[in-house]
C-alpha cells in the first residue's frame, strides 16, 4: 500500500499538491530561470504560468536580489551562497507595475550532492503592512501633543514630514533642510540623526551664520599651534569631533564661497586638513544641512556654486509653514501652555484662539511661542483673553470679525445697485472673490487665506472675471 502511494505522489499528486499551496511558489534552476510557476504566483504577479517559465526569475523584480546582485557575490544569487532563505521580508513588482510586499522562503534542490535548482514561496503580506502603517499613523497622531521627536503635529503636512525624516534618517547621504526662519529645522535635523544608525555617534552643530569668515575654516577643520595670530596650541574643528556620527551646518546659505570649494573638497574624498597644516585626516561624518534661503535661486545668481549645491542638495526635506498648516496652531499652543514656565490655569478664551488662528505667524512656530509666553505673563493666573495677546497679533482682529456690506464695483455703481447685485448673483465665485478682497482691503495674500485658497487662485480668479482692484470700492 505504501509503495503504490508513493509511485503515484511521485509525479501527478505531487502537481496537485504543488498547485493547491496557497503560497506563490516558484521552481528555478541554477542559472536562474523559472521552470515551474503554480496558480497563486500567477495571481500574486499578474503573469501567466506561460510567460514566467523560461524567463529570468529577474522578472520578479525582487529588491533584495537586486541587490545582491550588484554586491558581487560568488553567485547571482545569495540563496545559492547561504543554501536558505527564511521569512524574508522583501518586495516584488507586478505585471501591472504595482509594488507587492512579500515574505520569502526558499531552499536550495539538490540532486545527491549536486545542486540542480532552488524552490521559493512568496506570501502576499500587503494586508499586514497596510496594518502596520496604519498602526503607526495612528500612534503618531495620538502622540502628536507630546510632539515627534520636539516637532508637534498631526496635520497631513506634519505627518509627511515625519515619514520623510523617518526614511531620510536611514540613508547615509547628505540631507539639506529647507524651511522658512522659526519653522523648526534644527529639530527636524536632531530627529534625523536619533533616528539614523549613527545615533550613538557625536551629535555636533554650526551656525554658519554666526562665524566669522577669517574663522571659518579654523571651526570646520581646527587648527595646528602657531597656525596663525592666536592659534597658541593645537585645535580639534568641528568636522573632526562629528567624525562617525553627523554634522549639522545650519544656515548652510551664508557660508563663504571658498569655505564652499573646501567643503566639497571633504564631501568627495572624506579627508580633511587643519589650517597650518599639510596631514590629511580621514574623516566618517555624514552631513546635514538647513537653510530658510532659495539656494537653486543664489546659483542662478552666481552667488552659490553650483558643484557644491548638487552635492549636499542629495536629500531635500521641506518644513511647511505655520500658515500652511494652521490646524496644528491649537494643538502647539495646547503644548507650549503645558509646558510654560508661568502658571497654566484653564487655557484660552475661543475668541483669542481665533485671533491666533487668523494671523499669518510670519516667525511661525517660534513667534507663536513667543507670542504665548506674552500672552501668558499678561494674563497672570487668568483665562488668556485677546486683549493678553501682543498688540501685532491682534491687529488681525478684523478679519475674524463679521462680513462688511456688500462691495459694489464702481462700473456697478454707475448702473444702479439693483443692477449689481443682480450682476453678484449670475456668479457666486466672482462675487465671492471679490467680497474676500474688499474685506482685506485688496490685500491678495489675506483674501486667498479667507477664500481658504492658494494666493496665485486668486490672481487667476482675478484675470478670469476681469476684477481690476483700482476700480473697486466699497459702500
Amino acid at each position: 500500500m505504501d509503495d503504490d502511494f508513493n509511485i503515484s505522489c511521485s509525479s501527478e499528486c505531487l502537481r496537485t499538491l504543488y498547485n493547491t499551496i496557497a503560497e506563490g511558489l516558484v521552481v528555478v534552476d541554477v542559472k536562474g530561470r523559472i521552470r515551474m510557476a503554480n496558480p497563486a504566483i500567477e495571481r500574486l504577479t499578474g503573469y501567466s504560468s506561460e510567460e514566467l517559465v523560461g524567463r529570468s526569475c529577474s522578472i520578479l523584480r525582487c529588491d533584495v536580489c537586486e541587490t545582491s546582485r550588484r554586491e558581487g557575490r560568488d553567485h547571482w544569487c545569495r540563496l545559492f551562497d547561504r543554501g536558505h532563505e527564511s521569512r524574508k521580508q522583501c518586495s516584488i513588482i507586478r505585471k501591472d507595475g504595482g509594488c507587492v510586499p512579500v515574505l520569502k522562503n526558499a531552499s536550495l534542490l539538490k540532486d545527491g550532492d549536486r545542486v540542480i535548482g532552488a524552490v521559493e514561496t512568496l506570501t502576499d503580506i500587503s494586508e499586514l503592512v497596510q496594518r502596520d502603517e496604519t498602526i503607526r499613523e495612528l500612534s503618531q497622531k495620538l502622540s502628536a501633543s507630546a510632539g515627534f521627536h520636539g516637532l508637534v503635529g498631526r496635520s497631513p503636512a506634519m505627518i509627511k514630514l515625519f515619514r520623510a525624516l523617518e526614511r531620510t534618517a536611514q540613508s547615509d547621504a547628505p540631507v539639506i533642510i529647507y524651511g522658512e526662519s522659526g519653522t523648526g529645522k534644527e529639530l527636524a535635523a536632531r530627529a534625523i540623526h536619533e533616528l539614523g544608525p549613527r545615533r550613538l555617534g557625536p551629535y555636533i552643530q554650526l551656525n554658519c551664520a554666526a562665524i566669522n569668515e577669517a574663522l571659518f575654516e579654523s571651526e570646520l577643520f581646527g587648527h595646528v599651534k602657531g597656525a596663525f595670530t592666536g592659534a597658541i596650541r593645537h585645535r580639534q574643528g568641528r568636522m573632526e569631533a562629528a567624525h562617525g556620527g553627523d554634522l549639522f551646518l545650519d544656515e548652510i546659505g551664508d557660508v563663504p564661497l571658498a569655505i564652499q570649494v573646501k567643503l566639497l573638497r571633504v564631501l568627495e574624498t572624506h579627508r580633511i586638513e587643519r589650517v597650518g597644516d599639510h596631514k590629511p585626516i580621514d574623516t566618517d561624518v555624514r552631513f546635514i544641512a538647513a537653510t530658510n534661503r532659495d539656494l537653486a535661486r543664489l546659483v542662478a545668481e552666481g552667488k552659490y556654486r553650483e558643484d557644491f549645491f548638487y552635492r549636499i542638495n542629495v536629500l531635500p526635506v521641506h518644513i511647511p509653514p505655520l500658515r500652511e498648516r494652521k490646524e496644528d496652531i491649537p494643538l502647539l499652543c495646547d503644548h507650549f501652555l503645558q509646558n510654560s514656565r508661568l502658571p497654566v490655569d484653564s487655557g484660552m478664551e475661543p475668541e483669542a484662539m481665533n485671533v491666533i488662528l487668523a494671523y499669518d505667524w510670519p516667525g511661525n512656530v517660534r513667534e507663536l511661542r513667543s507670542a504665548l509666553e506674552f500672552a501668558r505673563t499678561h494674563a497672570g493666573e487668568g483665562v488668556i483673553r485677546v486683549e493678553h495677546l501682543p498688540p501685532h497679533v491682534t491687529a488681525s482682529r478684523r478679519l475674524c470679525s463679521p462680513a462688511p456690506p456688500p462691495y459694489l464695483p464702481v462700473d456697478a455703481v454707475s448702473n444702479g445697485a439693483a443692477a449689481a447685485r443682480a450682476e453678484a448673483g449670475v456668479d457666486p465665485e466672482k462675487a465671492e472673490l471679490l467680497d474676500a478682497l474688499t474685506r482685506t482691503g485688496g490685500n491678495k495674500s489675506e483674501a486667498a487665506r479667507l477664500l481658504g485658497v492658494h494666493r496665485g487662485t486668486v490672481l487667476n480668479r482675478m484675470r478670469k472675471h476681469g476684477v481690476d482692484l483700482t476700480k473697486m470700492v466699497t459702500s
